[in-house]
């Protein structure tokens, strides 16, 4: 018996499914197989990266450790300047803005009873440091702080508490100071006070004022000296 032979359109149409079926699943291997490049790509660079950062990290610790053993042999080798708590250090000595009124020769009893004197003004630059420091310190403008400037024994003749004569070079008066005026005491303004709340970008700030007022002072000493440590205090 002869058999009879399939349509060859319906062979085609069984077939397509199944090419259908594998390009699908070709395109969903190749999906996945890109997203897994892209991710192992990104883990990759997110290695690098932190192994870079971890190889920086570690040679700026190794710097600065260095540094830090470099800096304490150089402090530890030499002295420290000190000043006693209450004090300011600057330019190799130590400063006290102290807050009891009293005479200019008080104060400077009060000075010598803490191992100084009151201040003498050596430079410019110590003359702008405490110009800055009162205008922090005064609480208004006639708050003024006495210095151990006087022309006592000779009118005229300004010496510091040394014994050494104001040098021409070295003058900061205010305007139209000093005056010697006898408004407040028929002797005369022989003591210098100095400071200007509102500032003096001159410097310009001493005035000559009677003795026996009472006003805030300046005190003035060495520096002290003490074995180095990482931290000067």
């Amino acid at each position: 018996m002869i058999q009879p032979q399939r349509d060859t359109e319906d062979e085609a149409a069984e077939s397509r499914p199944v090419r259908s079926n594998r390009a699908s699943k070709f395109t969903s291997e190749r999906v996945i197989l890109l997203l897994l490049s892209a991710l192992l790509a990104a883990a990759v660079i997110v290695i690098y990266r932190l192994s870079f950062a971890h190889i920086r990290i570690k040679e700026d610790l190794k710097s600065l450790t260095m540094k830090c053993e470099a800096g304490h042999q150089s402090l530890s080798d030499g002295p420290c300047p000190k000043c006693e708590a209450g004090w300011e250090h600057h330019g190799g000595k130590c400063y006290n803005f102290t807050t009891n009124k009293s005479s200019w020769e008080e104060s400077r009893n009060f000075c010598q009873s803490q191992g100084g004197d009151l201040v003498k003004i050596d430079s410019s630059d110590e003359q702008s440091f405490l110009e800055r420091r009162l205008r922090e310190v005064m609480k208004e403008n006639q708050d003024k702080f006495w210095i151990g400037l006087t022309d006592s024994e000779e009118e005229g003749r300004w010496l510091w508490v040394d014994g050494s004569p104001l040098n021409e070079r070295l003058k900061f008066w205010n305007y139209k100071e000093p005056d010697n005026w006898t408004g407040k005491d028929p002797n005369g303004e022989d003591c210098v006070r100095m400071g200007e709340k509102v500032g003096a970008p001159d410097l310009k700030c001493w005035f000559d004022q009677p003795c026996k007022v009472p006003h805030k002072s300046i005190c003035e000493k060495p520096e002290k000296t003490g074995q180095r440590s990482y931290v000067c205090v």
